[in-house]
């Protein structure tokens, strides 16, 4: 069996080959290793090959590997620093955990769930980082905000400031290279209209579009995904 050193060499292969395909640097394409339903001996495992940010569905496990690893519990304490990614749904009864705990937030879609964690982000913290979720293919049992109503959200992110926006977060269904290449193409499209937004002479300045998972990462690359969130292939099918 691979070690999820070796996972992660593979991982970076392909997206590395993804850009060269895509006419891209490989640098432009940041990973997510997404460590759900794993604990924190596969995060150090993974952190010891050199993966620093790590991507979480499940709120309460994620703030128990977050606890763990942390400088006042674990040491020394780990360098680089973990980076901490909230990608799963958020109840308002869990918006003190994440702002409190996480660094990113990548599933926002409620302006309700941003003014919460704006409110509860603790002072001596650096703003939460946060990406939209868009649901670009309109799947109707999906979070994420209607792609029409992206600007809307993103402005009132603004007024935050505890939060800083950083893009667009997306979740395609499963389907072909195509299909996939076509959603995730309208995906990049919204996130070029966003940058390309002006008011008062200020843009919103987006520079994170997550979009690409194990299954369609090469698509994701293709469309111009700058993130993309790889859990089977580094540490396993669940």
């Amino acid at each position: 069996m691979a070690s999820i050193a070796d996972n992660l060499l593979t991982v970076r292969q392909r997206i590395g080959a993804a850009c060269v395909a895509a006419g891209r640097a490989p640098s432009s394409v940041r990973l997510l290793a997404v460590s759900k339903t794993y604990g924190a001996q596969e995060v150090l495992a993974a952190h010891s090959a050199g993966q620093c940010a790590f991507g979480e569905n499940y709120i309460q496990e994620g703030i128990e590997k977050i606890t763990a690893l942390s400088p006042q519990v674990f040491t020394p304490p780990l360098f680089p620093a973990l980076d901490w990614h909230c990608i799963g749904p958020i109840q308002s009864n869990k918006t003190k955990g994440v702002a409190q705990h996480f660094d990113w937030v990548q599933s926002l879609d409620r302006l309700k769930i941003a003014q919460r964690l704006n409110e509860q982000r603790p002072p001596h913290l650096p703003p939460l980082q946060v990406c939209i979720q868009v649901n670009v293919d309109g799947g109707a049992n999906k979070s994420g905000v209607e792609p029409q109503h992206a600007l809307e959200l993103a402005l009132a992110l603004q007024e935050l400031p505890a939060l800083k926006l950083r893009g667009l977060m997306c979740i395609p269904e499963p389907a072909d290279f195509a299909q996939t290449l076509e959603v995730m193409g309208q995906a990049k499209v919204l996130f070029d209209q966003l940058n390309a937004y002006s008011h008062n002479g200020k843009s919103l300045g987006l520079d994170t579009l997550s979009m690409g998972m194990t299954a369609d990462l090469e698509a994701a690359i293709q469309a111009g995904s700058t993130m993309v969130r790889v859990g089977t292939a580094i540490f396993g099918k669940r």
